[in-house]
């Protein structure tokens, strides 16, 4: 799909049809010419509706904001999809910013039309090859051609790599090693500028005392990797690292989950996706930023070499482990990347991963849990993340949830000794393995709700939805801005 942006009215923009937003059921918008055929058709202004006569497609969005941009441009093109149109024209829509709405009507088209179909036998083709933008706005505010033409740049970059990153997750397991990560993490470092990527095997592992992460792949028939991105521009401002969670399969190694909840867990590789995808944003938006990507590549398998509850494992920072879950297998071998990443001594340290089962109970399967020490920086990225349209929620640590997560045989338990409160509990438990000059710059990510789930919602189709990659280019874009 192609975008175009011409500055000419939209009434003289030739295109086979038109998409219209309205807005909290407002029939007085300029751009409407169906008012008469509404009533006839049992059009009250809520989803989409398709008038034949004027080849016009009509979406109602309840306000105008960025993401209300983003869930009426899917709309539209789930509505007209099937129908042999190539092309579509829409005006503008200001909301406050004349790249971000030009670069939310973009995301809304391409996050919509993602598709995970290469092993369905037969698939309906799309006539859709074109949309073109018009400046012309809605409350005739003056929309700035460049800037309307980098809101579709921009827009084009975060989408892809938001659809790069779902490939990967729904990638079948048997497919998607940790050797196919690898694998797909050097072909992207070859195609994108100032990018590189080093692999490390287990030997590595091993010299580097990465016991935790080794733990977790030793019944595993396929070798574990840590996946080294870096994308290294000019001039870089700051150095920000990125640890993504990658276990390309859990079964929940001895402590195995149910065979309904083993289902999906191919997305538990959702955090390295993540981290995938925002290198590869960040590289193409050149942004001015030295970016890691420390990526914990391997599956969590049973078999009679299987880690035991009951193993005390010690780390590469030398703390050590009580395992009272085999299931809780991913902060084991996030333990072990960040501290492979604060070697790196960067300015702020991220890490995301589908971590607890827990973060889906307490916030459902929409919104991504953000957790750390420095208050300020937690709230500073909410707020700053907000326009990707990414759900987030502030979790707070306390005193009294660090107790649960003592061992009385080691330094950590990797479980809770209380069901309540897990989502925190686990990260408490990554918090014990950050220096403490870093403590203040370490922002963890529970991204376990909206990673993946099997119905479409929003402009996300059923299966991975990327989650993670828009809210961080979104914050390392708004970071960039202060410069």
């Amino acid at each position: 799909m192609k975008f175009q942006i011409t500055d000419k009215n939209i009434g003289s923009v030739k295109a086979d049809c038109e998409l219209v937003f309205i807005i909290d059921k407002n029939f007085e918008n300029k751009f409407i010419k169906d008012k008469e055929a509404f009533e006839f058709l049992g059009f009250d202004g809520e989803g989409a509706q398709l008038v034949q006569s004027s080849n016009t497609i009509y979406v109602g969005i309840p306000k105008l904001e960025a993401d209300e941009l983003r869930l009426g441009a899917s709309k539209a093109y789930g509505a007209i999809k099937n129908l042999k149109i190539k092309s579509l024209k829409v005006a503008s829509y200001h909301v406050g910013c004349d790249r971000l709405s030009i670069q939310s009507i973009v995301e809304g088209f391409l996050l919509g039309s993602y598709e995970f179909n290469k092993y369905k036998s037969k698939n309906k083709p799309v006539s859709l090859e074109e949309v073109i933008i018009s400046t012309q706005e809605l409350n005739d505010v003056k929309i700035d051609l460049d800037k309307a033409k980098k809101g579709v740049k921009q827009g084009e970059i975060i989408a892809s790599a938001t659809n790069f990153s779902k490939d990967i997750v729904n990638e079948i397991p048997e497919i998607y090693t940790p050797l196919k990560m690898a694998k797909d993490a050097k072909d992207l470092a070859k195609e994108l500028k100032n990018v590189t990527c080093k692999v490390y095997d287990e030997k590595f592992l091993e010299k580097e005392k990465m016991n935790a992460f080794l733990a977790v792949n030793r019944a595993s028939a396929n070798p574990p990797r840590l996946i080294h991105l870096t994308y290294k521009p000019k001039d870089a401002k700051k150095r920000i690292v990125f640890v993504g969670k990658g276990l390309t399969y859990d079964s929940g190694g001895l402590s195995l989950k149910p065979a309904d909840y083993m289902l999906t867990m191919k997305s538990d590789k959702s955090g390295a996706a993540a981290a995938m995808g925002i290198i590869k944003g960040a590289s193409e938006l050149n942004l001015p930023f030295e970016i890691h990507a420390i990526l914990g590549a391997t599956e969590n398998m049973i078999g009679g070499n299987a880690y035991k509850p009951d193993d005390v494992l010690i780390s590469r920072s030398g703390v050590t482990i009580e395992v009272r879950n085999t299931d809780a297998e991913g902060r084991l071998v996030l333990a072990d990347c960040l501290s492979f990443a604060q070697d790196l001594k960067p300015d702020l340290l991220i890490d995301m991963a589908t971590l607890t089962g827990a973060c889906v109970v307490g916030l459902g399967e929409y919104t991504s849990a953000i957790m750390g020490n420095n208050e300020e920086l937690k709230h500073e990225f909410k707020t700053k993340s907000k326009a990707s349209g990414e759900l987030t929620t502030v979790l707070e640590f306390n005193p009294h949830l660090r107790e649960l997560v003592k061992s009385q045989i080691a330094d950590i338990s990797n479980t809770a000794s209380s069901r309540y409160g897990g989502a925190i509990t686990a990260g408490i438990f990554l918090d014990k393995f950050i220096k403490d000059e870093y403590k203040d710059i370490w922002i963890h990510q529970d991204i376990a709700g909206p990673a993946y789930t099997e119905k479409a919602w929003g402009y996300n189709q059923s299966g991975a939805t990327g989650a993670g990659v828009r809210m961080n280019l979104y914050y390392l874009n708004a970071m960039a801005k202060e410069l």
